[in-house]
């Protein structure tokens, strides 16, 4: 179970979180992919670059992730998520890239900051009818 996303996922919302990472490879062309251990093939988690809206409405490139717990201070989300970045920006062309944290998420917090991220602003997000402040930290592409 993940603390930040108030309990685990039914079958219907895995099969619906499916549907949404399906659907935003039509229409944006990436997505969320597979992160393996390259020693082993061992899949520890998820990371890429999905749209995302901020609280003033602006549409945005997120970098997020999300790995199994074993697999926590490795520095794997450091190293994923740099990688999705650069891809971001040298693939994508981005000029900004963004990621939306919960606020008492203070590990993820340390790997945008790890990454040349700085928090730039705050939201709220809703899931299963609870508010959830975030905060939102971005980097430029000459960082």
């Amino acid at each position: 179970m993940n603390s930040y996303y108030e309990g685990a996922f039914s079958d219907r919302e895995v099969n619906e979180w499916i549907g949404k990472m399906l659907g935003r490879y039509r229409e944006y062309g990436f997505g969320l992919w597979a992160v393996e251990l390259k020693a082993t093939g061992v899949f520890i988690g998820q990371c890429g670059i999905t749209m995302q809206t901020l609280g003033n409405g602006r549409q945005v490139h997120e970098v997020g992730y999300l790995f199994r717990r074993e697999f926590w201070h490795n520095g794997y989300a450091t190293e994923a998520t740099r990688g999705c970045m650069d891809y971001a920006f040298d693939t994508l062309g981005a000029e900004e890239v963004y990621s939306i944290i919960r606020d008492s998420n203070t590990a993820s917090q340390r790997v945008a900051e790890r990454n040349g991220m700085r928090r730039v602003g705050t939201m709220i997000k809703h899931y299963r009818g609870v508010d959830m402040p975030h905060y939102i930290y971005a980097a430029g592409r000459k960082i």
